[in-house]
This record gives C-alpha cells, sequence and structure tokens, in this order.
C-alpha cells in the first residue's frame, strides 16, 4: 500500500491510497458493509456512485456464513462480488459492547453469540486468522475500546492491553496485498492517547487508526483528543477516525489532519426516513413533504434526482422497500459528494469558506 498526499491546506491534507484493488482518494468516507452488504444498495449502484472502499465487520462475518466458507469463495472481493477495495475491521469493538454477554481476560474476550448464544473467544490471534481469510486489503488490529465515561485505570488498562495484541498482530502474517493499521486508544486523557501512540509506532504500521472516539462524548471533547492524537501521527501513513460521524464530525477532523471516517449514520438514517442534502437534514415522513413535488436535493446528482419529495413521503408512509433503497442512495451520494468537495477545497485553498458553509447546513 502507499499514500500520497498531493495537496495541503493548513493540517488538512489531500490524497491517494493505492491499494492492489484500486485508488481510494482522501479524504474519504467510507459506507459500511456490515454482513458483506451495505444494507438496501447494490454492489453496482455503490460502483456508479464511484465508491472505492467499503467496510465489512468480522465480528458478524465470523459468526455467519463463517470466514472459512468465505475463504473458500476466494476472499471477501470474491464472496460480495466488490472489485475495489474492502476494509474489515478486528471484531474488538463489537464483543467489547456486549457488556453482558462477554468475559475479557489479557489474551482476548470470551463471548456469546447475540445470534443463538453459542460460545466464541476472540482474541488478536483469532482476529487476524479471520480477516487473513476474509482477504481485506486493510486490516484492523484487536483492540480494547474503552467506554466513556470511563476511569483513568480502566482507559489505561485498555492502552495496555491495546498495545500488548497490536504486537501480536505485528507479528501474523497476512496476504500480500494486505495491510495492518493499528489502533489509538486512551479514552479523554492526552496523556493516554501520548502513550498510545508512541507505543504503537514502533510497530511501523502501514496506518493508524484513532479509535475510542464516537462512543458518547461531546463533540467538543472528540475534538480536543484529535488536537492531541494527530500531530504525533506520522504524516506519510493515512489516518483513520473510526466510527465518524457528521458532515460537521467529519470537517473538524479533516481540518486536523485525518484521512479515512466511516459511520452507519447515512444508511441506518436513511431506513428511518431521514435524507442527508445539501439543504440539510430532511424527516421525509414529515406532513409538510406531502405535497412537495420539488426534487430531494436539486444540487446532487444521482439516482435519486428525478424523486420528488412528495414521492418518497408516499414510498415511506406506506412502507414500501423501495424508499430505503432511494435514501440509502441519496445519503450515500451525498456523503461521497461532499468529500469531493471538501477534496477540491482544500486542493484550491478554499477550505475557509467551505467549513463556514458545512457548519450553516450540518451545525452539528
Amino acid at each position: 500500500m502507499r499514500f500520497i498526499i498531493s495537496a495541503e491546506e493548513g493540517s488538512a491534507r489531500c490524497g491517494q491510497i493505492i491499494t492492489d484493488h484500486g485508488a481510494i482518494e482522501t479524504p474519504v468516507f467510507m459506507p459500511v458493509g456490515t454482513r458483506a452488504s451495505v444494507k438496501a444498495v447494490t454492489n453496482r449502484q455503490l460502483l456508479e456512485l464511484d465508491t472505492r472502499i467499503i467496510l465489512g465487520n468480522t465480528y458478524h462475518l465470523m459468526l455467519r456464513p463463517g470466514a472459512n466458507l468465505i475463504a473458500k469463495a476466494g476472499g471477501l472481493h470474491n464472496f460480495m462480488n466488490w472489485p475495489n477495495a474492502l476494509l474489515t475491521d478486528s471484531g474488538g469493538y463489537q464483543v467489547f459492547s456486549l457488556s453482558a454477554l462477554n468475559k475479557i481476560t489479557d489474551k482476548g474476550v470470551h463471548f456469546r453469540s447475540h445470534i443463538d448464544g453459542s460460545r466464541h473467544f476472540l482474541g488478536p490471534q483469532e482476529s487476524m486468522d479471520i480477516q487473513h481469510k476474509l482477504g481485506s486489503d486493510i486490516v484492523m488490529a484487536f483492540d480494547e475500546c474503552s467506554p466513556y465515561p470511563a476511569s483513568y485505570e480502566q482507559a489505561a488498562h485498555a492502552v495496555k492491553r491495546t498495545t500488548s495484541w497490536a504486537k501480536i498482530c505485528r507479528d501474523y502474517p497476512l496476504q500480500s496485498h494486505q495491510n495492518l493499521f493499528a489502533i489509538i486508544q486512551g479514552g479523554t486523557f492526552a496523556e493516554l492517547r501520548q502513550e498510545s501512540v508512541d507505543s504503537l509506532l514502533a510497530l511501523d504500521c502501514e496506518g493508524y487508526a484513532i479509535g475510542g472516539l464516537s462512543v458518547g462524548e461531546p463533540a467538543e471533547l472528540m475534538y480536543q483528543m484529535l488536537d492531541v492524537t494527530t500531530p504525533l501521527l506520522p504524516s506519510y501513513k493515512p489516518r483513520y477516525l473510526m466510527g465518524v460521524g457528521t458532515p460537521r464530525n467529519i470537517i473538524e477532523a479533516v481540518m486536523r489532519g485525518v484521512d479515512m471516517f466511516d459511520c452507519v449514520m447515512p444508511t441506518r438514517n436513511a431506513r428511518n426516513g431521514t435524507a442527508f442534502t445539501w439543504q440539510g437534514k430532511i424527516q421525509i415522513k414529515a406532513a409538510k413533504y406531502r405535497e412537495d413535488f420539488s426534487p430531494l436535493d436539486p444540487e446532487l446528482t444521482s439516482e435519486v434526482s428525478g424523486y420528488t419529495k412528495a414521492y418518497l413521503r408516499h414510498l415511506c408512509n406506506i412502507e414500501e422497500i423501495t424508499a430505503m433503497t432511494l435514501i440509502t442512495l441519496q445519503n450515500i451520494a451525498f456523503y461521497l459528494d461532499f468529500m469531493k468537495k471538501l477534496r477540491l477545497a482544500i486542493q484550491e485553498g478554499s477550505l475557509a469558506s467551505f467549513y463556514t458553509r458545512i457548519c450553516q447546513i450540518y451545525p452539528s
């Protein structure tokens, strides 16, 4: 994997991540395909939107259909018929979030499946083995994500385990096209964030992710942790803020030097009838759109452009499954267009004015 920076404005930068499955323009938003599918849309529709990379979820894929079956299919790319890049998470966040179903040790996590209650164990070695079989381009190291709020002692213990597990992940022989990203932890404690960075930089991973944020803390506190963390990371490697977020969150993070983002927000909100547009968020089920025959987002050219708010409201109110598809397409198209305009603003030196516009449309 190669990372090439082509333009910078302040701490913000744009460039390319070159993988064996294509080039990814950065800053990039990655749609989430939890169970080997971005919900409600097809891969062809994603490709038509110029989606360069999507995510798969190690925890869910290990339970169903299983890593061995996907390996028999030739890996996750072949199994889901996706030609572009793939990133897989480690599964750590999911098993740690199942606090009522897990038991954590220094070797990993014993947990019960949320599906059928069956017993499983996931640690750094097991996570790497699964991701090796999945064959993703970017592999995330197994980490412990401390909750919010967490005590200093809890966060410090998570940093210690995360470092220990990252060393095991780094020593694991992945496929030749795969690249390991380590995950910075430390909760909301600046000194722990620095400690985590210092210990993980020694592993010389292909990229670094900032974890343990967007887990319930105020946005301003998240920005403070980014102010502490991103300057410590190598400028010549991609930086990934996990699980973020709103357009405002993303542009704030880009202006602090972050390159990669993922979040279920655009797809999950779409299934509840919420559209992201260049006019702001629209609750399409609202009565005021009953006779609104204007396009959902006149600034955006996509498959959804020809549909009116009144029609989409009608589809939502009769619980027509097509509504989920169309609004999901709208939201992904908006996020990708937002990132494209963000990259252009960095290239043209107009990031400050673009930031002002985003703050007016998406204030939080």
